[in-house]
């Protein structure tokens, strides 16, 4: 078996130390070893170190294995992800037994079988690994949205259920594609739920936020010392949504020089860490999904063709809001009543005027748009019916007939928010989708311009 992690012997006898650093060579990628335990603390802060093997009394100092029992929760202090195993002698089994109430992982009795001794120390170090694997992967991995997806009756989104709910159950790639709001992540985890990776992870990677210096790191991970702030090894999202599904979100803005990094990854079904090399194998189901027109992308060469062909083995579009008029009014009465519940509003209704305004509107941020209008006018209107003046929406007459004249300006843009939302708007519209392009010309970063995207639920 491959050596690997980091073992520390604690004891007093020399020869003891000799033994287990000969017995042990072949197991562990590195072993220290100490014959008194003052200079633990050091040790621990100079090395990645996995497991400790304690001995339960030394030569000076307290007797009787209380001074064991003092280190055991020095360690467990110092270094909390380090396992700790107790060496003691036969006589001391109780006293094991209470260091395992204190923290220990498991104790080995002197006499030792070099079998046994072995095992043990391997079983440990695999549930650290497998701990520490854990509690990184979930710290990556998306914890899901309480909120179930709502299809509505549309005929525009009924084709679409029906797609979704056959290929689902499949291992097939899928492309969601659709205008900003109209709810391409929580198709994915409509995806995911349906899927017969239900139980596994997902993942949720939102590629406009990702620094393109890390991508590497950030989807493959990397191994300690790999670069000057890789201070211990890390998991990337592949890794983490193994035998789960990987969400990549705006797929379209993944930089032209990155997309091959992320073919080979995807052709070959694994992916190699910064700073190792070897490969990792990787089984995920991947979904991705944009705003933008990918075939237009590949037709002006920002866009790999052969990306483009395993990413979308199955194409799911997703209608804007324009199209689905029927699902408007029964999605806002579904807002209402979440929002009028979370703050402790009456759920109230929408009076007629409100009714026809929300009708009227073409909600060029669809759906997540129409959930910031309704939290808004639960949060400033009053109990009861919400009337039209609550929604704060700008007549259509006037936004479709504002030409440049001081007067109309004022009367299309109510607020600085309202007028920064519609440059970005209008700025994102002119780029066709193109982000990179919409910063340029509205003069900021284009993670600037995407957190105010954000912000603004564009």
């Amino acid at each position: 078996m491959a050596k690997q992690g980091t073992l520390l012997v604690v004891d007093d006898n020399r020869n003891i130390l000799t033994s287990l650093q000969y017995l042990l060579v072949d197991y562990f990628g590195q072993i220290l070893t100490l014959d008194s335990p003052v200079t633990i603390p050091t040790v621990l802060a100079q090395n990645g170190v996995d497991i400790v093997l304690l001995d339960m009394n030394f030569s000076s100092g307290i007797n009787n294995g209380n001074e064991g029992l003092y280190w055991l929760k020095e360690i467990r202090r110092l270094r909390p992800q380090a396992a700790v195993v107790l060496f003691t002698a036969y006589a001391d089994i109780d006293l094991a037994v209470r260091g395992i109430k204190d923290g220990a992982a498991d104790f080995i009795v002197k006499p030792w079988n070099n079998d046994k001794l072995i095992q043990t120390l391997l079983d440990v170090y695999r549930k650290v690994c497998n701990g520490r694997k854990e509690k990184k992967r979930a710290m990556l991995v998306s914890e899901g949205n309480d909120t179930t997806m709502y299809w509505g009756n549309s005929a525009a989104i009924r084709p679409l259920r029906t797609l979704v709910e056959k290929v689902s159950t499949t291992d097939a790639n899928i492309l969601i594609t659709g205008e900003n709001g109209t709810g391409k992540d929580m198709l994915a985890r409509e995806i995911h739920r349906l899927s017969n990776r239900k139980d596994g992870p997902m993942v949720v990677v939102d590629m406009g936020a990702i620094t393109e210096s890390l991508f590497e790191s950030e989807l493959f991970g990397h191994v300690k010392g790999s670069f000057t702030d890789a201070h211990a090894d890390r998991i990337g999202r592949f890794e983490a949504a193994d035998g789960g599904t990987l969400f990549l979100d705006e797929i379209a803005n993944l930089p032209y020089y990155l997309q091959a990094k992320l073919l080979t990854a995807i052709q070959k079904r694994s992916f190699i860490k910064v700073g190792s090399n070897l490969p990792q194998p990787t089984n995920i189901r991947l979904i991705c999904a944009t705003n933008r027109d990918l075939d237009e992308m590949v037709r002006k060469g920002e866009f790999r063709e052969d990306l483009l062909y395993r990413i979308n083995t199955i194409h799911l579009h997703i209608p804007s809001l324009r199209e689905r008029k029927e699902d408007i009014l029964p999605l806002a009465r579904m807002f209402l009543e979440r929002y009028a519940k979370q703050y402790g509003r009456t759920s109230g209704t929408f009076a007629p005027d409100a009714a026809a305004r929300l009708l009227a509107y073409p909600w060029y941020g669809n759906i997540r748009e129409l959930q910031h209008t309704i939290e808004k006018a639960v949060i400033l209107a009053d109990d009861g019916e919400l009337r039209a003046e609550s929604l704060q929406l700008a007549d259509m007459a006037e936004r479709e007939n504002a030409s440049g004249t001081e007067e109309k300006t004022e009367m299309a843009f109510h607020t600085l928010d309202e007028m920064e939302r519609t440059m970005i708007q209008q700025a994102i519209g002119q780029c066709d989708g193109n982000l990179s392009q919409a910063a340029a010309k509205l003069g900021v970063t284009r993670q600037t311009l995407y957190n105010k995207m954000k912000r603004y639920g564009l």
